[in-house]
């Protein structure tokens, strides 16, 4: 019989390095990892990595969390065990338990599991130009239905819906740049010598013509960093809309195990990304979580393309997230 993946030598601390490898926003990685026994690993919101101005609800935590998850339960499949997860166990007393996933044996992982596990390590957020290349449609296909498997929809904005969109994100990131507020919490995260945050090197220069808005990072620096290089972006972005039925932290959670297996579908496929949410961003603090439209709520704007390699961001080491008896006793 296959040994619990959380009791062998080194499993847990694979388990957490594998789930920590996913995006988060801002690069926070608000989670913490914490064993129930040999067959259980919970997933908690680390609240004190809360970005209060950006994401006062907390969506974009739900949403990083979430692709944390994702990244879990790929390692538990890569054990010979399923991963049976139950979102918010005990929502009344301890909401920032987000997940508790208990390992089942069961068969070997698939080819299609297999692929995406190893592309883990591979993913980046890719602030860079894109080459501009379109997209296969068997490629796209692959994307959409990525999210499908995770209860999502994915749908690839053209035209002058594009355009709009474009337009609503340079709107957002303009309001935000002019928050004090804001560019104080982008000072936080972009400081040197961070084991966590956007160093300078993933920043990624700005574009020249300023129609592409990219998130500016160097806000955090001043209003106007000097020195900034600026590149040609592509002049027509691939962008996809991710959805969710409703938008509460149920949803976040899926839309980020969906946003996750769609970031590793694009990599296998040699695919970059980056991701837009500044109009998300500023959804106001008495949002209910009502439908917004037929395909539900947006969860995540993305950027998609060919791009240049980019270099790994900073990541706290398993000992830091996962719960401090179980890293002694592990």
């Amino acid at each position: 019989m296959t040994a619990p993946p959380f009791a062998t030598p080194g499993g847990v601390s694979r388990m957490v390095n594998a789930a920590a490898a996913a995006p988060s926003v801002h690069n926070t990685q608000p989670w913490r990892f914490r064993c129930a026994d040999e067959e259980t690993m919970e997933l908690w919101a680390d609240l004190g990595r809360l970005l209060r101005v950006t994401d006062p609800l907390g969506r974009g935590l739900g949403v990083s969390c979430g692709a944390a998850l994702c990244n879990l339960r790929l390692a538990v499949r890569m054990t010979g065990h399923d991963a049976h997860v139950v979102t918010l166990p005990d929502p009344a007393h301890r909401p920032d338990l987000l997940a508790r996933v208990r390992a089942v044996p069961a068969g070997p992982p698939g080819q299609d599991e297999r692929l995406l596990y190893e592309m883990i390590p591979h993913r980046r957020t890719n602030r860079f130009p894109f080459d501009g290349r379109r997209l296969p449609t068997a490629v796209l296909v692959e994307l959409v239905h990525a999210a499908h498997a995770e209860g999502a929809t994915l749908v690839l904005l053209k035209g002058r819906t594009a355009r709009r969109v474009l337009g609503m994100i340079g709107a957002a990131e303009a309001t935000l740049a002019a928050e004090e507020s804001y560019r104080a919490e982008l000072a936080r995260w972009t400081a040197p010598g961070r084991r966590d945050g956007v160093p300078r090197y993933a920043v990624g220069p700005r574009p020249r013509d300023g129609e592409l808005p990219m998130r500016d990072f160097r806000l955090g620096e001043g209003r106007h960093a000097e020195g900034a290089p600026s590149a040609a972006f592509e002049a027509d972005p691939q962008l996809a809309a991710l959805f969710t039925r409703g938008d509460g932290p149920l949803d976040w959670l899926r839309a980020g195990q969906a946003l996750q297996r769609v970031l590793l579908t694009a990599t296998a496929r040699g695919v970059a990304a980056s991701l837009f949410s500044q109009p998300l961003d500023l959804r106001p603090a008495q949002h209910s979580g009502d439908r917004a439209g037929p395909l539900g709520h947006v969860q995540m704007l993305i950027r998609l393309g060919y791009g240049p390699p980019v270099l790994r961001v900073p990541r706290r080491p398993a000992f830091e997230v996962l719960d401090p008896v179980e890293a002694a006793r592990r």
